[in-house]
Order: C-alpha cells, then sequence, then structure tokens
C-alpha cells in the first residue's frame, strides 16, 4: 500500500491564506468596516463558520491579517553592514505600505487601534514585530563592532515619517526619500564602524 504524501501545511494553511487574501482585497477595494463575514467567505471559499471558528468575529480576522501583511518578517536583511540592512529595511517598509494594499491596511490598523482592549492588543503587536525586527538588526551590527542607533531612533527618523507620509498622502515614498531617512539616523548617531 502506498502512503500517501503530505503537503506542508495542508488544509487550514491554504484556508488561511484564501481568508487572508480575501479581507485584504476587500480592505483595499471598500475599507475596513464594509463587508461581512458572509462577503469574506463567498470569496475564499470557505463556510462563514470556519470563519468564526478559528476568528471568532471579523474584527479579529482584520486584526491578524492586517499586522501579518504589513510584516517585513521574511525581508530583515542581513547585507554585512547596518547600513546595508537599514537601506534594505527601510525599503521594504515602504514597499509594504505604499503597495497596492498596504495603505488600506495600515488604515484597517489605525481603525481598530479604537475598538478597546482587542485595538490596543493590535498596536502593540504591530509595534512589538517591529520593534523585534529592528533590534535583531540592531544586535547583529553590534556584534559585528559597528556602534548601532537606539530601537526607538529606528522607529522615529524611519519608520514613522514613512508611515505618516503614506496615511496623510503628503508625498510618495520613493527612494530617494528613503535613503534620506537612513542618512539623517546614521548622521545623527556614532560612526558606523568603532575607532
Amino acid at each position: 500500500m502506498e502512503e500517501r504524501t503530505r503537503r506542508p501545511g495542508g488544509r487550514s494553511a491554504r484556508v488561511r491564506a484564501a481568508v487572508h487574501q480575501a479581507v485584504t482585497e476587500l480592505v483595499a477595494e471598500r475599507g475596513y468596516g464594509n463587508f461581512t463575514v458572509a462577503e469574506v467567505a463567498a470569496r475564499a471559499s470557505v463556510a462563514d463558520t470556519s470563519i468564526y471558528r478559528r476568528w471568532g468575529n471579523l474584527e479579529a480576522l482584520a486584526m491578524e491579517v492586517a499586522v501579518d501583511r504589513l510584516s517585513t518578517e521574511s525581508a530583515i536583511p542581513d547585507t554585512g553592514t547596518l547600513d546595508g540592512d537599514l537601506r534594505t529595511y527601510a525599503a521594504n517598509a515602504a514597499r509594504d505600505v505604499s503597495g497596492p494594499n498596504g495603505l488600506a491596511l495600515l488604515r484597517t490598523i489605525l481603525a481598530l487601534i479604537d475598538t478597546g482592549a482587542a485595538g490596543e492588543e493590535t498596536r502593540d503587536r504591530f509595534l512589538t514585530d517591529r520593534v523585534d525586527q529592528i533590534q535583531r538588526m540592531l544586535d547583529r551590527a553590534t556584534a559585528r563592532g559597528e556602534a548601532a542607533p537606539e530601537v526607538l531612533e529606528v522607529v522615529d527618523i524611519i519608520l514613522a515619517p514613512m508611515y505618516t507620509r503614506a496615511l496623510f498622502g503628503t508625498g510618495p515614498l520613493r527612494d530617494e526619500y528613503v535613503d534620506t531617512l537612513v542618512d539623517r539616523l546614521l548622521s545623527i548617531g556614532a560612526p558606523l564602524t568603532p575607532g
């Protein structure tokens, strides 16, 4: 008897991916709060009971999708230098928020923050993800002997201006602008290499 080959992830991973994609599309098309669980289920070709069983409600699902989709976890760079890591990380973050669905997802996170304890949890998870990513880059730089800025300096000088620019539409996130933010951060800190 031939043994069945298991696929990585399986049905649960496929359902999650389909539901996340459906929410992402609906948020981009209509904005958060303008669609139902039934519409997500129909677009993802799953039963709405599957969504309720796994996420409980649309708010919890939207929180998970928004935070996960804006995560640059898979793109945390290791270029061998802090300068290269920061430039690549900043470019990835700019791409995330200015991509086809990034702005809608960023606005979803902001809308969900005002929903009480669950919203605060979303904000904290979003910020914790960013801080953890940045800290890993900075720790690697320190281990290589490079002087590294503090995590909040990276947030304040690189990420905050990009998110503000994206949210308020005050200008595009062009490569030159993103590089200027990195230059600004590196110019106020210690030299990249000790000595």
